[in-house]
């Protein structure tokens, strides 16, 4: 699941995902995504950390606190090193971070770096 408030960031991950046979699916804002995660939790997230006014921490903590037998690996995508907000976020529950703009090698080194620490 890709969540991100800018039509742009949402289509061109979900292309870049979508070309290495992964089912993508889009959320523009936080209630999309806990519905969608409700229904069927997906294995990824990425979350814009700018969502929510910036408090992206606290929809982390939601989609924890969610009865799932799949635990989603949380990727925090952020437009700048933000120390403070990246602990936040890793408090909450957010297990990698992104800097965008990103572009297809940095997305999949990413997707390939949290496959390789779950094997």
């Amino acid at each position: 699941m890709i969540l991100d408030a800018s039509s742009v960031i949402r289509k061109v991950a979900k292309r870049i995902l979508t070309s290495e046979d992964m089912a993508v699916v889009e959320a523009k804002n936080s209630a999309e995504a806990i519905s969608m995660a409700a229904a069927q939790m997906p294995d990824y997230i990425i979350v814009d950390a700018g969502i929510n006014d910036g408090q992206c921490d606290d929809l982390i903590r939601q989609l924890r606190k969610m009865d799932s037998k799949n635990e989603a690996k949380i990727i925090c995508c952020m437009t700048q090193v933000d120390l403070a907000g990246m602990m936040r976020a890793k408090r909450a529950g957010a297990d990698e971070f992104l800097l965008k703009p990103f572009d297809r090698h940095q997305l999949l080194g990413q997707f390939r770096t949290i496959r390789k620490a779950a094997a």
